[in-house]
């Protein structure tokens, strides 16, 4: 029978402050683990490093997918094989070693939940030193599995969809043979996102917007409408990626984020709506026909829960790339690489209309592990030593 623990779980959750994907999903899993009676925390894992070690991971990442592409594909590659990169990376997590510990000492959790690679990475470590006997699990935020996000160590490796699950099992079956398999736990993104609004908050949205010709798609006679999302830095190809979506026949709102500059720019292009930083964007997915996005990341969950088909385009280096191609080989997302299969993928995406969206609790999954291993929550005495 599972063991149930006679107090509320205890969970604590790790994230990681660079883009948005990670500390959406923190957030998520802490409310609906707090709606079910549990006790959950979220720490940022930057916050447990060095300022050179946060500016790196958090401003380095933004520049390098901005400026250097090739640089961070490179640094991606590095990541997989376990040469020099990979050993960089994991010094880098090492350096929060001691910082994680004490939260885990002071919130004394059931279960550890890692939303960011890093963190899971350190977990591990801590885990391996000794030094850590709380069982811990990790949620892939990204479509793609890939080697940062998963520890022999780990509990599970807990997917959004069954797409990321079969490419686990297929591409790292080391980890199943380890006891760290891959389970699907639904997305993690507010239900508020899978609720469609009512006919007059829509026409008024769309007011709002500028878009004074019809309604979303074939409803009223307007042009379609694409959201392009570019995550919270505004990252990637955007302008021309938005031109090619004009000439498309779609109208682009396009999700600029914090990226003024782009912004700008993006209003610049006929045809276009340049969007900033907001707190709609569960009511812009139910206005939009489709989703254009060029990372895989948060959009693509939400998109997911809206029920919004989505095609990427111009997809960013790294895990952009490898998103990307798990989405079109297990997942029918069309990734298209020039102007003119982009227009194709837009219309047959745009004809298959909403999506059905049906998915299981993640929370309730993180609950489960909780209940089974806990018995063995415990913590060793912190030491001031840094974990190989």
């Amino acid at each position: 029978m599972t063991a149930v623990p006679t107090h509320a779980p205890r969970v604590l959750v790790l994230t990681g402050s660079v883009g948005a994907g990670h500390d959406g999903a923190a957030a998520e899993l802490a409310h609906r683990l707090r709606l079910a009676g549990a006790v959950a925390e979220v720490r940022d894992l930057l916050d447990a490093l060095p300022r050179p070690a946060q500016l790196f991971l958090r401003d380095g990442y933004a520049l390098t997918v901005a400026r250097a592409p090739r640089l961070f594909e490179w640094i991606f590659c590095g990541m997989e094989r376990r040469g020099f990169v990979w050993r960089v990376e994991q010094e880098i997590c090492s350096l929060g070693a001691d910082a994680v510990q004490r939260w885990v000492e002071l919130t004394r959790p059931d279960i550890v939940v890692s939303t960011y690679p890093l963190a899971s990475q350190l977990l591990g470590q801590l885990t391996e030193a000794g030094r850590l006997h709380v069982p811990f699990a990790t949620y892939l935020t990204d479509p793609a599995v890939h080697l940062s996000w998963l520890h022999p160590r780990a509990l599970a490796h807990l997917t959004v969809t069954d797409a990321t699950a079969q490419q686990g099992r297929a591409d790292y079956p080391e980890m199943t043979r380890a006891g760290a398999p891959f389970a699907v736990a639904g997305p993690l993104v507010p239900e508020r996102f899978s609720r469609r609004p009512q006919l007059p908050a829509l026409v008024a949205l769309r007011e709002q917007l500028g878009l004074h010709h019809g309604l979303c798609g074939e409803l009223l006679g307007g042009r379609p409408i694409a959201l392009l999302a570019t995550g919270s830095l505004g990252m990637g190809d955007v302008v021309p990626s938005t031109r090619d979506v004009v000439a498309a026949g779609f109208t682009p709102l396009v999700l600029c984020g914090r990226n003024v500059a782009l912004q700008r720019d993006v209003a610049a292009v006929p045809g276009a709506v340049a969007l900033g930083w907001r707190s709609d964007v569960h009511e812009l997915m139910q206005l939009a026909d489709v989703l254009v996005h060029n990372a895989g990341g948060l959009a693509v969950t939400e998109a997911l829960v809206a029920g919004l088909p989505a095609v990427t385009y111009r997809s960013i280096p790294g895990h952009g790339r490898a998103n990307a191609a798990v989405l079109a080989e297990r997942a029918g997302v069309p990734w298209p690489t020039s102007p003119g299969q982009l227009a194709d993928a837009l219309r047959a995406q745009h004809a298959r209309g909403r999506l059905p969206s049906d998915w299981p609790d993640a929370a309730q999954a993180v609950l489960r592990l909780a209940c089974a291993t806990a018995p063995q929550a415990a913590v060793l005495p912190r030491s001031s030593s840094r974990c190989a």
